[in-house]
């Protein structure tokens, strides 16, 4: 499983961050920057969590 972020949505809100921290974190300008693209069973719920959370659905799995 993949997370797809798309940039012209996200507005730096920070809720995905607090729902997967291991996954994505915001940067000193409050852009999100995804550590980790791919998505292993173990974060798998986390990263459900991190796209069901963002307020502009910036954020899905594929």
């Amino acid at each position: 499983m993949n997370i797809v972020l798309d940039r012209a949505r996200c507005e730096g809100h920070g809720l995905c961050e607090e729902a997967a921290p291991q996954l994505m974190h915001l940067d000193d300008e409050g852009e999100l920057v995804l550590d980790r693209e791919q998505v292993g069973e173990a974060d798998a719920a986390a990263a459900q969590a991190a796209v069901r959370v963002c307020p502009v659905a910036a954020l899905r799995l594929a």
